[in-house]
């Protein structure tokens, strides 16, 4: 099975606002990700459990990274918004993930990006946060 396998829906509506906002973050960190060296297999995956933004592997490490982007800072930083039970359904997606690819490492970790954007959506803030879960 491909890793993308997970995602079995394509959505059908024109995208939100907030939707291209947050696919401009992870565009944003994908772009950071490849570029100290990690090597990203999936983007989107969505099961059961919850959703999982980026998956990338380095280091012989399976990483699971969820995205938060966000225009202005009227509801705090970005990564502040990344709940325990949000975490908690990432960690769920995760091991599912895992489950169905066991050809990919063990090891696995979370981590969490932070993007702000500029109301004209240049970049402000960028913050990687590797292994919250620890």
């Amino acid at each position: 099975m491909k890793p993308s396998a997970l995602n079995q829906r394509e959505p059908k509506t024109t995208p939100t606002h907030k939707q291209l906002l947050g696919k401009k973050g992870e565009d944003l960190a994908a772009t950071y990700l490849e570029q100290h060296g990690y090597r990203i297999i999936d983007r989107n995956v969505k099961a059961r459990y919850g959703e999982i933004d980026i998956i990338a592997i380095k280091d012989a490490i399976l990483i699971f990274i969820e995205v938060k982007t966000r225009v202005g800072r009227v509801f705090g930083l970005p990564e502040e918004s990344v709940t325990p039970r949000k975490l908690h359904e990432v960690v769920g997606t995760a091991r599912y993930y895992k489950l169905l690819h066991p050809e990919l490492p063990d090891a696995m970790r979370v981590d969490v990006i932070g993007i702000e954007l500029d109301f004209d959506e240049t970049l402000k803030y960028f913050n990687h946060i590797p292994n919250v879960t620890q």
